[in-house]
């Protein structure tokens, strides 16, 4: 089979408008741009996502898409749960033990908090107050 007789189909090939180039043409005087106005000028250009004034999709709808890499502590009342207070060291695993918890980071919260602090010997666990 000879490939040197390969051509476009009929009709898909159009010739480029060229506009202003005279009257005669059908694309002179305005090159068909119209009367007057922005559009018309030279050197216009429109910002992507201009909507003629009226506030932008982009900027109606919400903010989407950020996950904090901060790890926030889970919070676990000592005084709803008196098994903690008997504990002898207290670690995300013993922890784990008596309340089901998944979490890498937990802060002790209650009244009875602060006394627990030299019993926590893991890193992750905090106390509330100073």
């Amino acid at each position: 089979m000879a490939l040197n007789n390969l051509k476009p189909a009929c009709g898909a090939i159009h010739k480029t408008k060229r506009v202003g180039r005279g009257q005669g043409s059908g694309w002179g005087k305005t090159s068909a741009r119209g009367q007057k106005g922005q559009k018309s000028r030279t050197g216009y250009s429109q910002k992507r996502g201009f909507e003629g004034g009226q506030t932008p999709l982009q900027r109606r709808l919400p903010k989407v898409g950020f996950k904090s890499r901060v790890v926030k502590p889970q919070a676990i009342n000592v005084d709803k749960i008196p098994a903690i207070t008997e504990l002898d060291e207290i670690t995300i695993q013993t922890l784990s033990n008596i309340v089901k918890i998944k979490a890498k980071k937990v802060k002790l919260i209650g009244t009875k908090a602060k006394e627990l602090k030299d019993k926590i010997k893991d890193a992750n666990i905090t106390t509330s107050g100073k």
